[in-house]
């Protein structure tokens, strides 16, 4: 009886791997490392308000994680290690403040590059 159910197991196992192959296959990996882009950002961010008391502007965007901006107290980064371009080579796009619930907006254009068109890869979607 016992090794019947470790052959029910070891089955299901078999079965059950290759299922969960195919699903994380089917999210193109570009997008997914958009994603793990933009929510990295996005909780680097959060600290730097959390340190500064504010949110990088406009004008010191995203670098603000990297560099101190000069007059900023509490600084306490960076924030991140680099800050690279998406999976498509454009820059993320960073405004402040937001247009949406958040204080800020944060994303990727996605594959076509432009704002919009439903394939921009935004923080909490």
């Amino acid at each position: 009886m016992r090794v019947l159910r470790i052959s029910l197991a070891t089955l299901t196992l078999l079965v059950a791997l290759p299922a969960s192959r195919f699903a994380l296959a089917a999210e193109d990996p570009k997008v997914t490392a958009a994603k793990t882009d933009v929510s990295t950002l996005a909780t680097a961010v959060d600290a730097y308000e959390i340190d500064t008391g504010t949110f990088p502007t406009a004008a010191q965007g995203l670098k603000a994680l990297l560099v101190k901006p000069d007059g900023v107290a509490n600084w306490h980064g960076p924030y991140i290690k680099s800050l690279q371009k998406d999976p498509w080579d454009k820059p993320y796009v960073y405004r402040v403040p937001g247009n949406g619930k958040r204080p800020y907006d944060l994303f990727s254009t996605g594959p076509d590059g432009q704002e919009g068109g439903g394939d921009d890869i935004r923080f909490g979607r």
